[in-house]
């Protein structure tokens, strides 16, 4: 090959590599342009695909659209049918009376119920659970006394301190004839799913599985960071926890990240809304496992069936608080946790008090933020210190200065990373679960939320949430807008892509 012939080649595969680069910036943009996603989500992932020549293309491909597992998505077909039947039954369980409650929680209640078909239902017992070593040894005393089923669902379970009792106590329920079923998420559990604790539970007759397995083969397949991020515990199908708490003591987990102790918050629930908690776990665990055995000839019989194996069963009126179950996550009501957060800020009419570990907001819950405070509202929220996520400590730092603007009042959480999610309004209704107030839980996890029309209630989360405030120093914005240009470019960086985080 001459020298001609070389430059000849040179330049046709500089061409084509050039037209390539071209034809796949401008298919995917207009790609993003015609999802009608939220400005900020287009323009993130515009920004990327055309500033970085293949890279931006292949993470678009990778992480831009919320594809989920195609086998999940046939099994949730399959389901769908039985799911809704079930939620029928639920709304003549226990009937909520409105008349004594805040009026903007009826409202609320009927939004919920439309998008996610759960009803709100009267008559629970709720106790609220604050330190790590109260909430695994209550759930270690159920566990011990259990006669029928266990079942656990988390985003991660670590060995280690008291987590093992918990360990122990289920080998030790299925050797005495109870069915204990564990759901972990394949990201978040992943060091201990391929454990020999693990292992050793499954040889003891415990049932483990994976919540949407992940893989380098199924990258091409489905969008691996789309994670199951609840965390539920029902017992017997009469008792159920849930909140912010993993798996974990917080004594051994993550230690070496210079954050502090995780701090978390948990519910026990008792009463008729166990039954949904226990229905949402069920229905998790067959999309992963084997909903196909379910093909009989009648739906009544199917429902009778999935009642036997899950252990769901009505229960009683034993408490005072109205609560409604929101389980929200990419599937059929992608946006259901977003818009009733949106609903929620804007039914505040006193007092607004919120914490998360993460706080990412979109620009419509920045706008329902500055609204609440404009209007009066007393807006607090709650945020670490520090956290163990720099790309979300610089992203939530870029909006304090414009929401102290319009009088929201930031404080920042010094005794620990503080993993509570959590928002009480005007003392009298509240939220509580797994949602962090960002755009992965938005849009991309499956979460558990409850929403809590219960005075009572609301005030003892509230006391909680005070309590973190003693722990905790407000933002002196006046030192905090001094900090210098480079602190400030790597917030507005960060935020450049806070939509994708």
């Amino acid at each position: 090959m001459g020298i001609t012939d070389l430059h000849w080649s040179y330049s046709l595969f500089s061409v084509i590599i050039l037209l390539a680069d071209f034809f796949i910036r401008i298919g995917l943009s207009l790609r993003v342009i015609m999802r009608k996603r939220s400005y900020g989500v287009s323009l993130a992932w515009l920004v990327v695909i055309l500033l970085i020549p293949f890279i931006g293309g292949f993470l678009y491909l990778l992480i831009g659209e919320n594809r989920i597992p195609e086998r999940r998505i046939e099994r949730a077909r399959k389901s769908y049918s039985h799911y809704q039947h079930w939620l029928k039954t639920l709304k003549k369980r226990a009937p909520v009376s409105w008349n004594t409650l805040n009026p903007e929680c009826k409202p609320l209640h009927l939004q919920a119920e439309t998008l996610v078909g759960i009803p709100a239902m009267a008559g629970n017992q709720l106790q609220l659970i604050d330190t790590p070593e109260e909430i695994l040894t209550s759930i270690l005393k159920d566990i011990e006394t259990s006669q029928s089923t266990c079942h656990l669902q988390f985003y991660i379970w670590e060995e280690g301190g008291r987590a093992d009792k918990i360990i122990a106590a289920l080998i030790n329920a299925a050797s005495r004839g109870v069915t204990c079923r564990i759901l972990l998420d394949a990201i978040g559990s992943r060091t201990f799913l391929k454990s020999k604790t693990a292992a050793a539970m499954r040889n003891g007759g415990v049932k483990i599985e994976e919540s949407l397995p992940a893989g380098i083969f199924r990258l091409f397949f489905s969008r691996i960071d789309i994670r199951n991020h609840r965390k539920i515990v029902i017992i017997d199908g009469k008792i159920a926890y849930t909140g912010s708490q993993n798996m974990v003591d917080p004594d051994v987990f993550k230690q070496s990240a210079g954050v502090g102790n995780w701090i978390d918050l948990v519910v026990k629930i008792e009463g008729p809304v166990v039954e949904s908690l226990a229905g949402t776990f069920i229905s998790d665990w067959f999309l992963e496992t084997n909903i196909e055995k379910f093909r009989s000839e009648s739906l009544i019989k199917d429902i009778e069936a999935v009642r036997r194996i899950g252990d769901i069963q009505p229960r009683p009126v034993v408490g005072t608080s109205a609560v409604q179950l929101v389980p929200s996550g990419p599937g059929f009501v992608p946006e259901a946790i977003h818009s009733l957060l949106l609903t929620t800020i804007y039914a505040a009419r006193r007092e607004l008090i919120m914490t998360t570990p993460y706080f990412i907001p979109d620009e419509p819950l920045l706008a329902a933020l500055k609204a609440a405070a404009q209007r009066g509202v007393n807006v607090k929220i709650i945020v670490p210190s520090k956290n163990d996520s720099i790309l979300v400590k610089y992203a939530s730092r870029a909006r304090y200065e414009d929401l102290v603007e319009a009088g929201v009042r930031f404080f920042l959480f010094e005794g620990g990373l503080l993993h509570s999610k959590t928002i009480s309004i005007d003392r009298t209704f509240s939220l509580f679960g797994s949602v962090n107030l960002d755009m992965r839980s938005f849009w991309l996890n499956f979460e558990a939320t409850l929403f809590v029309y219960c005075e009572n209630f609301t005030i003892n989360l509230l006391g909680i949430q005070l309590d973190y405030l003693k722990q905790s120093k407000e933002l002196d914005i006046e030192k905090f807008s001094q900090r210098n240009i480079i602190e400030k470019f790597k917030e507005n960086l960060s935020l450049l892509v806070s939509p994708l985080l």
